[in-house]
């Protein structure tokens, strides 16, 4: 599987982007799906997680309320909706494919990896 993430870019803060995660491959539909981000002088941290058919999604509590992340198995993306963006959501974003887990649970076998897409939130 080949990821390619897009929808990056400068937004004020209460503004909105769009992420989307186009995967090449006939198989996208079999993986769970994550959103992480890593800023500035930080540590990748996962964000979001979508199970395989969509049915189960998990955030963390910082972006809990605002980021929705959505996925369209016949167009083979996944989707990340930012709202209410704050500078401190300002990192590089990244998708990735969980091979064995459910997106967001222990197991989870972050395998495949998109390229990133910056995002920058100005106060």
């Amino acid at each position: 599987v080949q990821l390619q993430a897009s929808g990056g870019g400068l937004v004020q803060a209460g503004g909105s982007l769009r992420l989307s995660c186009a995967a090449s491959g006939r198989t996208f539909s079999s993986y769970a799906m994550g959103w992480f981000r890593r800023a500035p002088a930080k540590e990748r941290e996962q964000i979001a997680g979508i199970s395989w058919n969509g049915g189960s999604t998990y955030y963390t509590d910082s972006v809990k309320g605002r980021f929705t992340i959505s996925r369209d198995n016949f167009k083979n993306t996944m989707y990340l909706q930012m709202n209410n963006l704050k500078p401190e959501d300002t990192a590089v974003y990244y998708c990735a494919a969980d091979l064995r887990g459910t997106g967001f649970s222990p197991d989870s076998l972050w395998s495949y990896w998109g390229q990133g897409t910056l995002v920058t939130v100005s106060s």
